[in-house]
Parts: C-alpha cells; structure tokens; sequence
C-alpha cells in the first residue's frame, strides 16, 4: 500500500527528492529511460511535420503535375494531398502540435521526479523549447528547403496515413480553423498560389542582378507579365498616324501609296476613316507582272476584311482572335464607333518583344544619362516608369507621356514649357501644330521628398 502512494505521488511530481526505497527508485530510472526514449521519438516526430510543411507548400501545381507525368514515387499521393490545401495544413499542424505538447508533457514529469514541481516546468520548458527549436524546427526545414523534392516524395504517404489515423481530430479542426477565419477580419490564403506576380517581378530583377538573366531576357519577361493587362488603346496606332487609301482609288494608286508610306497593308475607308471598309494588303495582287493588269481596278475590288474592336479590348485576347481569323490589321473604334486607330500584328508583338525598328527609323527612347532621357510623345507611360524608375500615375484618359503632359497641364502646350511632378521634370521638346512629338523627361536622383506638384507655368495638376 505504502508503494503505491509513493508512485502515486512520484508522478505527479510532488516528490523533492528521491525516496530511500529500492523499488521506487527502480521505478523512477525505468520511468525516466523510457520517458528520454519517447522524447527523441517524438523530437524525429516534430522534424517530420515541421520538414513536410516547408516541403509540401514549396511546390508549384506545376512541379507536381511533372512529377506526377514522369511517374515518380510518391507524386500522386502529394497531388492528392495539394487538392485540399488547407486540410493538409491542418493535419500538419494537429501532428505537429500533438507530438510537442506530449515531448512537453513527458519531460515534465520526469524532471518532477527530481526537482520541486516549479523549477521543473521551467527547467522542461525551456529545455523542450531549445531542443524542438534545433532539431524540430531548424535543421529538419533547413534539409527540406535543399531537397524539398525528394523530401515531399517521402513524407506525402506518411501524411496520407497520418490524416487517415487522425481524421477525427483533423476534421474538428478543419472546420474550427474555417469558421475562425471566416469570422476573424481577412480570409485564409491557404488555397491562393503563394508567389504573386509582384514577387514573380522581384525574383526577375533577382535574377538579372545574380547574373542569371540579361537585360533583354527580364524585360521580355515583363512585358509578358504586363501584356495580359493591356489593352487596345495603349498599343494602337493613333488615328492622326494611320495612313488610309480611300475605296474608289485606283489599284494602281494604291500601290504607289505603298510605297511611299513604307507600308505593306493600308486600310481602306469609305467616304471617310470612319467608315473603314477593309483592307489592302499589296501581297495579294500576286506577281509583279500583273500590277498593269490591275490599273484600271478599284481598290474596293481587291480589298480583304478586317475586324473593328472597341479601344477596352484585351490585347491577349486580340492577339488569339487574330491568329484565329489570319488578320494582320485591325481597327480601334471608340465608344460612338468613330475610328480610333489601328492595331497591326508588329504591334501585339512588340509589346512582348519590344519596339521593333525598320530601316532608319528612330528609338522611341533615347538615353541622355541615367537620369535623362527623350521620348517620343506617343511612348507609354508605363515604358518610362520602368526604363528611369520612377512612378508617373497613369489614368483613364491618357496612356502616354504626352498625354501626361496635356493632363497636367489642361490646355495646349508650347514647345519648350516644363512641368513638374515629384522629383520628375517633363519639358515638351518638340510640338508640332497641336501635337506633342518629343518629351525630355529628367530625374532628380538627389531630391528626397517629393515637391509640390504643379506646372512651371503655376498650374495645379488636373485629377
């Protein structure tokens, strides 16, 4: 009877010291042994699930579906698991937590048996804190950010397990941690992609300072990124720019219009540019031989169709009707369906590839020094932000710089005048009759706090 009230007492800690009986200090060493043995089960068991987290959630839907494709151990069983991202959380964590709290728990009492009930939570907690810190924690998702695809292979039946033997528990938890973040401000993000296309951006500048991409490569790859969000409107040729041939002009005229103007394809208007029936693309005469032939024939006789989308079209989505239709050109109307522009294939594709020069035609921008530059006026704004760092807003008005310039200013502009905006000055270079053709724009690299905005002329900027 004595025996059993001094176990009793032995576990839940109350013993000071060790009691001068020889079956009871048995008791405590085989205690404590088994106890130090179940601490270093349970330490793997917090590397496995504090590893499994790292390497789980460090794959892209993609790298699974590769793996799953190539047929490798363990890929559909982490396919299955990624389905229910939050589920997989959850289970991960319940693992987690469960053996650290018992790790916990355990090493309590043992150290009970020696010390008073006080100093044991402290010496166990602190102990349990550094230990799980070291070998829980940092070396196990230190090894899984170096092989998370090995890693992830291994650990994802374990989990399948794991979430089956567990299942009672995890669900309560599922549906908890649901209900709290439906009820705390902000949702859980768990199934949303953890890379943005921000840090997608920063990972590209990342890689051009490292020395893995050039120049040329990150800036194609960002004008990839932007191009999904452009639309017709900042692509366009303007309709001041665009060269037409009317439907009752001869062939024959046509073609030395053509010529003369550079160009390949030519829309053709009907009585004026806002009635754009088609267009003549010089290829489809045929052979040279046969131009003679054609010089009596109306242009309207040999013109080929084209499309008429609104200034809001998606270029992404131009691009593939395009393609899917074999048009070159197509025309931009506004809102009244009055001629806009017009949108070539060269277009589309320099927004990706960048400007595509012919003949002796000019950079649209031309470096001065780090901080200076001159742009042609139709250049988007965008395309100065990120060639001189800056952040000139953009609005729905204007999509270029020299339409930053008439907004700011509110009326027509005179070659020469300089506006101001931040640490940013814009002079209009060069102004023909009402355009603006070519913008000076420099940064001052010096200035901290950003200046008032406002014209050099007085006048405030136009929201």
């Amino acid at each position: 009877m004595d025996a059993l009230v001094l176990t009793a007492a032995a576990l839940v800690g109350s013993a000071q010291s060790p009691v001068p009986v020889a079956g009871f200090e048995l008791g405590q060493q085989a205690v404590t042994a088994l106890g130090i043995v179940m601490i270093l089960f349970l330490i793997m068991g917090s590397g496995f699930f504090s590893s499994s987290e790292i390497a789980m959630f460090s794959l892209s839907p993609h790298q699974i579906d590769a793996m799953v494709e190539e047929g490798k151990r363990g890929a559909r069983a982490i396919k299955s698991l990624k389905e229910d991202p939050h589920r997989l959380l959850v289970t991960i964590l319940v693992g987690n937590n469960l053996v650290n709290i018992t790790m916990s728990s355990i090493s309590t009492t043992i150290v009970g048996f020696y010390l008073d009930a006080g100093t044991a939570v402290l010496v166990s907690s602190f102990g349990i804190t550094s230990i799980v810190l070291l070998f829980g924690e940092s070396a196990p998702k230190s090894y899984a950010v170096d092989n998370t695809d090995t890693w992830a292979r291994t650990v994802a039946p374990v989990l399948t397990v794991v979430g089956k033997v567990l299942w009672p528990l995890i669900t309560l938890f599922y549906f908890l941690t649901r209900i709290v973040n439906k009820a705390t401000p902000g949702s859980s993000s768990i199934e949303s992609s953890y890379v943005t296309r921000e840090e997608i951006r920063n990972m590209i500048e990342t890689g051009e300072r490292e020395g893995i991409l050039d120049e040329e490569e990150r800036e194609m790859i960002q004008r990839t990124l932007r191009f999904k969000n452009t639309v017709a409107k900042e692509v366009m040729t303007p309709r001041l720019d665009v060269e037409a041939i009317s439907a009752d002009a001869t062939v024959e005229a046509a073609i030395e219009e053509c010529m003369q103007s550079g160009h390949g394809r030519l829309p053709v208007y009907d009585g004026s540019l806002d009635n754009v029936v088609g267009v003549f693309d010089i290829r489809d005469l045929g052979p040279a031989s046969e131009y003679d032939a054609s010089a009596d024939l109306a242009v309207a006789d040999v013109v080929s169709q084209t499309l008429h989308v609104p200034e809001s079209k998606n270029v992404d989505d131009l691009l593939s009707e395009m393609r899917d239709n074999r048009m070159h050109m197509v025309i931009v109307v506004d809102e009244f369906g009055a001629t806009e522009g017009l949108i070539t294939m060269e277009d589309v594709l320099e927004e990706i590839v960048g400007e595509i020069l012919v003949g002796d035609e000019d950079h649209p921008i031309e470096f001065v020094d780090d901080a200076e530059l001159l742009a042609r006026g139709e250049v988007n704004v965008d395309e100065v932000n990120e060639v001189l760092d800056i952040h000139l807003p953009e609005g729905e008005e204007f999509e270029t710089i020299a339409g930053f310039i008439f907004n700011r200013a509110g009326r027509l502009v005179e070659q020469g005048e300089e506006f101001e905006y931040e640490n940013v000055t814009l002079r209009a270079e060069q102004v023909e009759d009402t355009r603006i053709q070519e913008v000076r724009v420099t940064v001052d690299r010096e200035s901290v706090d950003p200046v008032d905005e406002g014209a050099s002329t007085g006048e405030g900027p136009i929201e």
